[in-house]
């Protein structure tokens, strides 16, 4: 269950790190949340791993938040190359 409330997660803060950083993208809409789907998982595992936030806590969306936008800033910078 766990793992289900962090890809919804990962899909709001898909979404918002869409809005953040706005821009065309190399792969499009669904990309994007599937990055921020990532991002929201790998921040989730890491700030929990490193005893930043507990399960639940609001501090989590953040991370996923921030997660996804770091991944796709990572996404653009080398996709764009090609």
């Amino acid at each position: 269950m766990d793992l289900l409330a962090w890809i919804i997660i990962g899909l709001l803060a898909g979404a918002l790190a869409k809005l953040v950083m706005p821009g065309r993208d190399p792969g499009g809409c669904i990309v994007t949340i599937l990055l921020g789907i990532a991002g929201a998982l790998l921040a989730g595992f890491v700030g929990r791993l490193m005893g930043f936030y507990a399960q639940g806590e609001r501090a989590g969306f953040v991370a996923a938040v921030v997660g996804a936008i770091a991944i796709l800033a990572l996404y653009r910078l080398f996709a764009g190359r090609r």
